[in-house]
C-alpha cells in the first residue's frame, strides 16, 4: 500500500496529444481551405491516417480518454480513420480549427491575393487575410484559450486533439510564453499526421507544461517500403533512463 508523506500532494498528470490532419487537397492545390474550400484528404492523406491508425491500434501507446476534433473536413476525415484505434467517441470543436480566413474561403490563392492583397503577418500582424477572418493575434489567443479550457475541463486525463499545423504552432507560442502579437522568429514545420505530446504536471497547486514529443511521424516511414513496420514489436514507451539533470536546474522538475 502506498504511504504518502504528511502534507504531500501527489501529482496529477494531464496529457495533450496534438495530431495534425493527413495531407489534404488544399495542401497540394492552391485553394484557400476554410469550410467551403476544404474537400478533405488526398489519397496520400488517407494512407497517412491509416498508417497512424494501424500504429496506434498495435502499440496502444496513447490511452485516450477524450478525442476532440476540428470541424474542418480534413481533420474530421483524419479523425474518422484513426478513431477506432483510440476507442473513444469523437467530440467536434470549432475552436481547434485552423486560422479562419473569412471571405477568402474557397478562392484560389491568386483570386484571394488579387482581391485582398498578399498577407504579411510579420509586417501587418493585426490585418486578417480577408474580411471576416482572424488576424495573427486573434488566432493565437483562440488557440491558447482553447488549450487552457480543454486542459482544465479534462484535468488528469489523456486528450487527443486532431487539428491543424497552425494550432500546433500556437501551442508552442502559448506554452513557452512567446509573444503572441507578432510572428515568432523560429519557424516550425509540422508534418501531416504527426504526433505532438504535451504533458502537464500539477504539484502544490502549480501547473507546468513539458514537451514530450514533437513531429513524430514514424508511422509514415513504411509508405512505399518493401516491408511494413511491425508495430507489435515496438514498446509503447521508449526506455529513456531517469532523465535526471547532473546539477539542479530550475527548468527541470525533479523526479519524485
Amino acid at each position: 500500500m502506498l504511504q504518502l508523506v504528511p502534507g504531500y500532494v501527489p501529482k496529477t498528470m494531464t496529457h495533450l496529444y496534438l495530431i495534425r490532419h493527413g495531407e489534404a487537397v488544399v495542401n497540394v492545390q492552391p485553394i484557400m481551405g476554410g469550410m467551403r474550400g476544404d474537400v478533405g484528404l488526398t489519397p496520400r492523406g488517407v494512407a497517412q491516417a491509416e498508417r497512424l491508425r494501424d500504429r496506434l491500434a498495435a502499440t496502444h501507446e496513447i490511452k485516450a480518454d477524450v478525442l476532440i476534433v476540428s470541424t474542418l473536413p480534413r481533420a474530421r476525415q483524419t479523425a474518422e480513420i484513426i478513431a477506432p484505434a483510440l476507442g473513444v467517441p469523437m467530440t467536434f470543436d470549432d475552436d481547434v480549427q485552423e486560422l479562419r480566413i473569412g471571405e477568402a474561403d474557397g478562392l484560389s490563392l491568386k483570386e484571394a491575393w488579387d482581391r485582398f492583397g498578399v498577407p504579411d503577418f510579420r509586417k501587418y500582424p493585426f490585418r486578417p487575410i480577408a474580411p471576416g477572418g482572424e488576424n495573427w493575434g486573434q488566432f493565437i489567443l483562440r488557440v491558447g484559450a482553447t488549450l487552457d479550457r480543454i486542459a482544465r475541463e479534462h484535468r488528469g486525463k489523456t486528450v487527443v486533439i486532431v487539428c491543424h499545423g497552425g494550432v500546433i504552432d500556437g501551442s508552442f507560442i502559448y506554452f513557452f510564453g512567446i509573444n503572441s502579437l507578432s510572428l515568432p522568429e523560429v519557424e516550425l514545420f509540422t508534418h501531416n499526421t504527426s504526433i505532438t505530446h504535451w504533458e502537464q504536471h500539477h504539484l502544490d497547486g502549480i501547473a507546468r507544461w513539458r514537451l514530450r514529443v514533437y513531429n513524430d511521424t514514424t508511422h509514415l516511414r513504411d509508405i512505399g517500403a518493401v516491408e511494413g513496420i511491425r508495430w507489435t514489436s515496438f514498446n509503447p514507451e521508449p526506455d529513456t533512463g531517469t532523465g535526471r539533470p547532473s546539477v539542479p536546474l530550475p527548468t527541470e522538475e525533479q523526479e519524485e
